[in-house]
């Protein structure tokens, strides 16, 4: 049997987190930095839910961008309909490190105390993050106005701009 190797290119991840349930106005944060995101090349990794993070997929998946879903539960149809890989983990809320050290920089728009503990999870691990609402002034954590600024962020925390 002869191997075949396919040339696949390396997905650049950036981690959105925030609540499975969100504002109009986190929503369409969200949504805006998932498209702005992909359309740059990155591709988003979430936690696969509703809310802030079925936007921020949203907004990716529509300007053609990966998105990935670790999901806390064991099936893989929980993943928001805008989810292109859903990774089921059956470990629940232990998948949010997972979530954070995915992706290169990491970006929290609302949400409650598993937000929190994602950007306590990043801030530990040494990744960037900036925050939109409620986390936004965490030593460590640079307040974002806008998904544009947001995107600055995170090109210059990787090395980008």
């Amino acid at each position: 049997m002869q191997n075949i190797y396919y040339f696949t290119p390396m997905y650049r991840l950036i981690s959105i987190v925030g609540g499975n349930t969100a504002s109009q106005e986190e929503s369409g944060f969200a949504f805006s930095l998932g498209g702005l995101l992909a359309g740059m090349g990155f591709s988003v990794v979430c936690g696969g839910g509703g809310g802030v993070m079925e936007a921020a997929c949203m907004g990716c998946a529509e300007e053609g961008g990966l998105t990935v879903g670790i999901l806390s539960g064991e099936e893989r149809t929980a993943a928001n309909p805008f989810v292109s890989l859903a990774l089921p983990t059956g470990i629940g809320v232990s998948r949010n490190r997972m979530v954070v050290l995915a992706g290169e920089a990491v970006c929290a728009v609302g949400g409650a105390y598993g937000t929190l503990s994602e950007i306590a999870l990043a801030l530990q691990a040494g990744k960037p993050v900036c925050g939109f609402g409620n986390w936004d002034s965490i030593p460590g954590v640079r307040k974002v106005s806008s998904p544009q600024e947001a995107v600055e962020f995170v090109l210059e925390m990787i090395g980008e701009n």
